[in-house]
């Protein structure tokens, strides 16, 4: 299924049924006087989060959402039906913004949520409704009220535990892979990963979702390479998990090009707090592995992990050191797998 994480879409909810003039007429009754019903409410248009969905592929394909308008009033007295609502089914964490994408009108950030775009029109009056003392055969009605007309631009951000950051085959793929059950793509070439990837990854007893974005490089924020357009998936993270290339012989510069990269972003991004581990050891001896740690410690200002996705050599260590930065509520217990009884 296709990875699409913004689109825009045009709303309107339905208008309200117009009132009935309408006056009893019956056999030996001469003055029946008024009856007529008022209109039906229109249809509003809602938007719920649900689970089972991680894309916005759907609003691809469609991007015009009308509901339906409220049935006219008639005669004796017989209200209209109202419209029926149209509800967006859209994936947890998605952003709803205004036309300027801007304005954040509301954020789904958990399954069941619910919030209403555009309100239905109300019904309007029959003549039934303005009879009086001194105005006993009314012959007007008020029409519906119009539907609201809007358009919307809607904005996913996974909702993930962790975030991966580095630059280009700096090994994020690797690692997803080798934690988890996801299975992103892996190759020797720059920007493999062309859009974010989810894996769950558990350790010691508790699970956590790990996100994987495309790589960035120097000038991100200017639109070079894939740009920034991903981070955003990110934001929503409790810790970011930020991984330098142990090969590279610019290590603590591609250090700095990331940080760059997240202060240029804005917001606190750049704020949260981070896990800084030197991948790729397996292929440095220990010469070159301390070398590379002391380089990168004072780059960074703090400590420094190793690690080798592919050799699995200190991947626990540094899932243990994520899990200490989780909030305790995200964490997620494993479920105990209990023996079943045997079955021929």
């Amino acid at each position: 299924m296709k990875f699409l994480d913004l689109c825009k879409v045009y709303i309107r909810s339905g208008a309200g049924g117009g009132g009935c003039v309408s006056f009893r007429r019956e056999k030996y009754i001469e003055y029946g006087g008024p009856d007529g019903g008022d209109g039906g409410t229109g249809g509003s248009v809602w938007a719920e989060a649900v689970d089972g969905l991680n894309t916005l592929i759907d609003f691809r394909y469609q991007q015009h959402f009308f509901a339906k308008n409220g049935v006219p009033g008639m005669g004796r007295q017989r209200t209209g039906a109202d419209g029926d609502d149209i509800v967006l089914r859209v994936p947890v964490g998605t952003e709803i913004l205004d036309e300027d994408q801007e304005t954040v009108i509301a954020d789904l950030t958990e399954v069941g949520q619910r919030v209403r775009l555009a309100r239905g029109g109300n019904g309007g009056f029959g003549n039934l409704h303005f009879k009086s003392s001194t105005n006993q055969a009314p012959r007007r009605a008020n029409p519906g009220q119009e539907g609201v007309e809007r358009t919307l631009w809607l904005r996913l951000k996974l909702i993930a535990d962790v975030g991966l950051l580095g630059l280009p085959n700096a090994g994020k793929s690797t690692f997803l892979a080798a934690t988890s059950n996801a299975r992103p793509k892996i190759a020797d070439y720059p920007f493999t990963t062309l859009h974010p990837n989810l894996g769950v990854v558990g350790v010691d007893g508790v699970e956590f979702v790990v996100a994987d974005i495309p790589g960035l490089i120097e000038g991100a924020s200017e639109g070079r390479g894939l740009g920034d357009l991903f981070l955003g998936h990110v934001e929503r993270c409790s810790v970011l998990l930020h991984l330098v290339d142990g090969t590279s012989e610019t290590v603590a510069e591609d250090y700095r090009t990331i940080i760059g990269e997240l202060e240029a972003y804005g917001g606190d991004l750049a704020a949260k707090p981070r896990v800084t581990v030197l991948n790729k050891i397996d292929a440095l001896d220990e010469e070159e592995r301390t070398n590379s740690r002391e380089v990168l410690e004072k780059a960074s200002g703090g400590p420094v992990m190793m690690m080798s996705g592919v050799a699995r050599d200190g991947v626990t260590e540094v899932l243990r050191a994520l899990r200490g930065q989780i909030d305790a509520d995200r964490l997620r217990q494993t479920p105990a797998v209990e023996d079943a009884p045997w079955h021929p």
